[in-house]
């Protein structure tokens, strides 16, 4: 078997797995941002990244009832959550 091979069967396994972990987590996920309620801001003051808890629209064939926004991080050209809304809405980005 080739590098590239090995490769390959290590990141799927990976990826794999976080999907599962993912599709573990999203209910967990999904009941606390209800709780906290649509249009409602949170931030991580770690990262001092703003979440904004929303319900996406559009016309996916499958699309979630509940999700959230956030701001860039640093290595991003732009979050789903502006930098301006988050400003207005009182948060402070940077430490």
């Amino acid at each position: 078997m080739t590098d590239q091979e090995n490769k390959f069967l290590e990141l799927s396994k990976q990826y794999e797995a976080l999907k599962t972990q993912m599709k573990e987590l999203k209910p967990q996920l999904h009941g606390l941002m209800e709780e906290i309620g649509v249009n409602n801001y949170i931030q991580d003051p770690e990262t001092m990244l703003v979440y904004k808890v929303v319900r996406p629209t559009g016309t996916f064939i499958s699309f979630d009832q509940i999700g959230y926004d956030r701001t860039k991080t640093t290595e991003e050209k732009r979050g789903s959550l502006s930098k301006k809304e988050a400003e207005e809405a009182g948060f402070t980005l940077s430490k």
